[in-house]
């Protein structure tokens, strides 16, 4: 299901699972899911019984939505986690285990961008991949103020900065970028 705003397509779901290549058994983390688990619900679907899907969010409201919703829909490899991802290490997610990790519009949020991704690659494995979709530079009638969009040249710099390379750079809808960067 794509998030949707007004009838526009916003994010290209599929595209992003057929770029990072989600499976079976893998642990994956949507960092900053929010309320919707609009990407957290789908990836719990693709890694199986045998995979988890972690919801990690500041809003504790947000990760109850989550559990309700898990439950619901008998999604017992859904994990909600409550952190704050400006903070090294507060994750409790054991550092080196995922596979990948999600930041989706998450990064404009802070000015603490360099320490949320130090957080992320935390929790990555060696080679696991981390993969950011954020608001293009570009004037639109909703989304943040161009001010706060995250601008790709500085993630790329403070990516390679951190020990990432660069994977893949790919359209993820109208308005978005991604990203996808391998920690080294």
């Amino acid at each position: 299901m794509p998030e949707s705003t007004g009838g526009n397509i916003l994010i290209d779901v599929n595209l992003l699972f057929s770029k990072v290549q989600v499976e079976e058994k893998m642990k994956v983390a949507d960092l900053g899911c929010g309320s919707s688990g609009h990407f957290v619900f789908p990836v719990a679907k693709l890694v199986g019984k045998k995979g988890v899907m972690y919801a990690v969010d500041i809003l504790r409201t947000s990760l109850e939505t989550i559990s309700k919703r898990a439950r619901m829909e008998n999604l017992a490899n859904i994990k909600t986690i409550w952190s704050n991802l400006e903070i090294f290490g507060a994750t409790k997610i054991e550092a080196g285990s995922l596979d990948i990790a999600l930041l989706i519009n998450t990064l404009y949020q802070s000015h603490k961008r360099a320490e949320i991704l130090r957080e992320s690659i935390r929790l990555l494995k060696k080679n696991g991949k981390l993969v950011v979709i954020e608001w293009k530079n570009i004037a639109a009638p909703f989304g943040p103020p161009a001010e706060e969009r995250v601008k790709k040249d500085l993630l790329d710099n403070v990516a390679k900065k951190l020990g990432l390379g660069p994977e893949d750079e790919f359209e993820a809808g109208p308005y978005h970028y991604g990203l996808i960067y391998v920690k080294l």
